[in-house]
């Protein structure tokens, strides 16, 4: 008697989340940003694109969610979202596409974010734009529901706050939870996590990994920072001058790279156990170039006034660099800013060069001014887009009494020449520059009227790594050459420990730890620093782990 067998049901193909074959953008006819790209992404998968600025990742980005139609550039190739056929998608299925079927998280969330409006708010509105019908309470519930689960301590609450009103990295769980209300296939990540500091960094890609595992998620990861992408990305595509260079699971692309220029990217990135700065032949001795001693700042009255640093004492001497290290809101800032007096301390004492500042008018300091300069970390809001980069470093030489053009000009290409720049850009505007370049330019300008103390807030945090390291050696070139002394503020711990001698760490306003560096990073006492080393990425990645 035979045993009737049932119809086996024919197999139905997985088809990937996303497909991009032979992708090519260009914005004009000189600029091709991405190059004939190909490659595809699974559910419940993390793709990391990696290269340094200008590779074209946020452009390829971009591309996933149509954000080029309209824009001039000419798009080439096929790009496959969802089942949407982004390149010939109409204005409805492009509103679909936008946050129902993908979603991205945008590297600065407080531009990305309407300051107008309640988090909560902005939220319910895009639930409602993509669940048509759903009332107003029903959304707001929803928007409560994805901040509490991105994390968001008493959502109910804060859902009623406006962006202002939260830390950087609360806004990136923000940011997040608007992408992940509409629960979409495929999250697009474009640098989340560049300005935050290194626990917060690891709370946020704890947090992507933990929604990929419970939803399926697709990830398209953007960054520079390679440790960021060995602790979150299944597979890492290499981009340079718009090509792929090199694609793989992360283990092997990371641990055997084949290509020379994935190697050259690694051998950049800043490591925990790599070299040390080199001792100074000669130790600095004498008096402290600067030295603080109690340093308090306040801000506001009453009930509302918050103390954003709380007794600080440190020195810094000529040719010594100190660098500063703590979580976003520790004080690091608005500490870099009282030493060169760019905020006024409510109480303490600051000594420059013997002569004590704390307390001086302006008038009073003036002399004092041109030797105590800054770098700021955006080098975009620092840099007046309406002047030339050659206007904008020879500001300081003007400040100073200096009058005659020709030695003004003559002066400014010298600098621009020493940063690494060609002079003969002397009248070109900040936006023709790359993200270093414009560092490069705010490095000229503070070396503009001949400092002593270069205050560097902040300086690489945006960069890629190649460009961080470039930035870096000429910092170390020009204090070796000129004698600087440097204090170096940085959330990231792998870069200070490569360029500083000594390290103060901050919590809450105070130093709760401060030696040298082979000290600090070597045998941490405060458990604080502990859990800040232990929150850095690791760039080594094991194939269980991939």
């Amino acid at each position: 008697m035979s045993v009737p067998v049932a119809p086996v049901a024919p197999l139905v193909p997985v088809l990937p989340v996303v497909t991009v074959a032979g992708l090519t953008v260009a914005f004009d006819d000189s600029v091709t940003a991405v190059d004939d790209l190909s490659f595809t992404l699974d559910a419940g998968r993390a793709l990391a694109l990696v290269g340094e600025s200008g590779s074209g990742k946020s452009t390829v980005a971009g591309a996933l969610l149509g954000l080029h139609h309209g824009t001039g550039a000419r798009v080439d190739g096929r790009v496959t979202v969802g089942g949407i056929d982004v390149g010939s998608a109409g204005p409805a299925e492009l509103r679909e596409l936008r946050g129902g079927v993908a979603a991205m998280v945008f590297q600065d969330p407080l531009s990305a974010l309407d300051p107008y409006y309640a988090i909560g708010d902005q939220i319910a509105e895009v639930y409602r734009v993509h669940r048509p019908g759903t009332t107003r309470g029903a959304a707001r519930a929803r928007a409560v529901e994805v901040l509490d689960r991105v994390g968001i301590p008493d959502a109910a609450r804060r859902s009623r706050s406006r962006p202002h009103e939260f830390s950087g990295g609360m806004r990136q769980r923000a940011l997040i939870a608007m992408a992940l209300a509409c629960e979409p296939r495929l999250l697009v990540a474009d640098e989340p996590t560049t300005a935050l500091d290194v626990t917060v960094q690891a709370q946020i890609l704890d947090l992507l990994h933990e929604l990929r595992q419970e939803t399926g998620t697709a990830l398209l990861l953007v960054t520079h920072d390679v440790g960021v992408a060995a602790e979150s990305a299944d597979d890492i595509l290499v981009m340079r001058g718009g090509r792929a260079v090199e694609r793989g699971p992360a283990a092997r692309v990371l641990a055997a790279p084949s290509e020379p220029y994935t190697r050259e990217l690694l051998s950049a990135v800043p490591r925990l156990d790599g070299p040390l700065r080199p001792a100074p032949a000669a130790p600095p001795v004498g008096e402290p170039l600067l030295e603080a001693v109690g340093l308090r700042r306040e801000f506001g009255r009453g009930k509302a006034k918050v103390t954003a640093v709380d007794g600080v004492s440190l020195t810094v001497r000529a040719g010594e660099t100190l660098g500063v290290v703590g979580e976003s809101g520790s004080g690091k800032t608005t500490l870099g800013r009282m030493l060169v007096r760019l905020l006024d301390p409510t109480d303490g004492r600051l000594r420059y060069a013997g002569t004590e500042i704390g307390r001086l008018s302006e008038k009073e300091l003036r002399p004092h001014r041109r030797e105590l300069q800054m770098v700021f970390q955006d080098p975009v809001s620092s840099l007046n887009p309406r002047r030339s980069i050659g206007e904008s470093v020879a500001d300081p030489l003007r400040a100073a009494g200096e009058r005659d053009d020709r030695l003004v000009r003559s002066r400014v290409r010298e600098l621009l020449d020493r940063v690494g720049l060609d002079p003969d850009r002397y009248d070109a505007y900040p936006h023709e520059f790359s993200g270093g370049q414009r560092q490069r330019v705010g490095i000229a300008r503070a070396l503009a009227a001949r400092p002593r103390l270069i205050v560097c807030d902040e300086p690489v945090s945006a960069l890629d790594v190649t460009t961080q390291a470039q930035v870096t050696a000429l910092l170390a070139d020009l204090q070796a050459e000129l004698g600087l002394g440097l204090v170096f503020i940085a959330h990231d711990l792998a870069v200070v420990r490569q360029v500083s001698d000594r390290v103060a760490v901050m919590r809450a306003g105070r130093i709760v730890e401060q030696g040298t560096v082979e000290k600090v990073y070597g045998a941490p006492e405060d458990p604080y620093t502990r859990r800040l080393l232990a929150a850095v990425p690791a760039l080594e990645r094991t194939p269980a782990a991939a």
